[in-house]
């Protein structure tokens, strides 16, 4: 279950909210209860985000940048898995394989975006967007210029703009569904504490390590 509480259908007033559960559950169907989307998805992220229409229409406008944008699909989409691969977010990178998969983007190309340093299936301009998009993740936007000097050789400065505003939007995206546990990353926290078998007292490691 997600963190927050998923509105239904019959709470909303926003015709724009409406307008999504209709086109992506069924008009039919109450999205906060019968889960469910036409892309197989659970689509919680949808009834969450209906919290606050302000920030479900402005979500939603932003996925209309895809509309008039200059940059190739492929590459756009490469820049979203691996952010989502490097943020963690099991929902993002999932999707934006799909999606990959759906522009006729190789099959060894999606398998190698997790370990895409040591793969040879991409080609250069691939490889900068790749480490372009893990310098905006793990780095926080600190890119090499040897990056930034393969992108500038191959795009124009609309699509590097393009590239880095919609690879940090799905950076974001992919902290929200973590962080609320929206979609795919509706999980519990994998690391925890391994606890001592009944018997055995704590000891101190360190000391038993170092000889001391």
């Amino acid at each position: 279950m997600p963190r927050l509480r998923e509105v239904p259908r019959a709470e909303v007033t926003d015709e724009r909210i409406l307008f999504y559960y209709d086109r992506l559950f069924g008009p039919d169907k109450d999205p906060a209860v019968d889960h469910g989307t036409v892309h197989a998805t659970p689509g919680d992220w949808w009834t969450v985000f209906a919290q606050s229409p302000e920030v479900f229409r402005h979500a939603v406008r932003g996925f209309a940048v895809y509309r008039n944008a200059t940059l190739d699909p492929a590459l756009r989409e490469l820049g979203q898995s691996r952010a989502g691969f490097a943020r963690g977010s099991q929902f993002v990178f999932s999707q934006h394989c799909k999606q990959m998969r759906s522009l006729g983007v190789p099959e060894e190309k999606i398998e190698a975006i997790p370990h895409w340093q040591v793969s040879e299936v991409f080609s250069p301009l691939e490889r900068a967007v790749l480490a372009y998009t893990d310098g905006l993740v793990y780095d926080g936007g600190r890119v090499p210029d040897a990056v930034f000097e393969v992108l500038r050789g191959a795009l124009s400065d609309q699509e590097i703009l393009e590239l880095t505003y919609i690879t940090t939007l799905y950076d974001m995206h992919a902290t929200i569904c973590r962080a609320l546990r929206l979609e795919y990353d509706d999980r519990p926290e994998l690391i925890e504490e391994v606890q001592l078998p009944e018997g055995v007292a704590a000891r101190d490691l360190s000391a038993d390590l170092s000889g001391a």
